[in-house]
């Protein structure tokens, strides 16, 4: 029997993970991954347009909003393995999936790993590249300024990257929940995926390999993955479709959401409807 709803619990990987289920039952699935370090609640505006249409689910990755933290280090394969035992668990043989910036992550390598698995990916705001040896040591030092000045000051310093400047007088309800995101974010989970950032491989190299429809999305003042990271994978993924959001940054499915969601809307309706 299937639960619907809001904050739903499941056990899977000897982990509680937390979920929201909506939408029609037998519809296509589309299954949505939020970034770092943020949790289910940031694709609420997305699953309000889908759900009648769709069934569309958004889950905690392992250690961010209310899913367990779990044992053990963290990486994107073990994340990409916490999906696809999510899947098995609800009885998803194959899904849409939706991710941004880390939830990119977990997407690329899923399918690389599990291509039967999904009918198409939208890859919004993230990259193929593995992080480079200035980026790996700013995650190191991100971690000695949590442990240092804790995470409310990481929060405010996020901030100033994650959001386009005219979102700070225009989108302060958007902001305030995506402090309030990262601030109950615990600093286990902040310093594990900070770590698994740090070990990530590239995916660069499997996008050839993807044969589902492709859509990237990214934000035009996006700074943290630009339009330039987002360019590279529309070229290696033969027939990818490439949009570039106006006045958002990396949180371009709050920043700009009408035109986010027009874009996702007609994506989704094309694998799924086209014949």
């Amino acid at each position: 029997m299937r639960d619907v709803g809001n904050n739903i619990k499941i056990t899977v990987n000897n982990l509680t993970v937390c979920y929201n289920d909506e939408g029609q039952e037998g519809a296509p699935v589309i299954i949505f991954i939020h970034g770092f370090p943020f949790n289910k609640s940031m694709w609420d505006k997305q699953i309000k347009v889908l759900k009648d249409n769709y069934r569309v689910i958004a889950y905690d990755v392992r250690g961010h909003g209310s899913s367990d933290v779990g044992t053990g280090i963290y990486s994107i394969e073990l994340f990409v393995n916490d999906l696809i035992n999510f899947m098995e668990a609800l009885k998803i043989d194959k899904a849409i999936l939706c991710g941004l910036s880390m939830g990119g992550y977990i997407a690329l390598r899923a399918i690389e790993n599990y291509p039967d698995h999904f009918d198409a990916l939208i890859l919004c705001d993230t990259n193929c590249i593995a992080d480079t040896s200035e980026v790996k040591e700013k995650r190191m030092k991100t971690i000695e300024n949590i442990k240092k000045d804790g995470v409310e000051a990481f929060a405010e310093d996020s901030l100033k990257n994650l959001f386009a400047p005219e979102s700070f007088t225009s989108k302060e309800a958007e902001i305030a929940s995506t402090r309030e995101m990262i601030v109950n974010t615990s600093k286990k989970t902040l310093y594990k995926t900070l770590r698994a950032f740090y070990e990530r491989k590239e995916t660069c190299g499997s996008l050839p390999n993807i044969k589902v429809p492709v859509l990237i999305m990214v934000g035009n003042e996006d700074k943290i993955t630009p339009p330039a990271a987002a360019q590279l994978m529309h070229e290696k993924i033969e027939d990818s479709m490439l949009c570039i959001l106006e006045q958002a940054a990396h949180l371009s499915n709050m920043e700009n959401p009408t035109e986010f969601n027009n874009q996702l809307e007609k994506f989704v309706s094309t694998v799924y409807y086209s014949g």
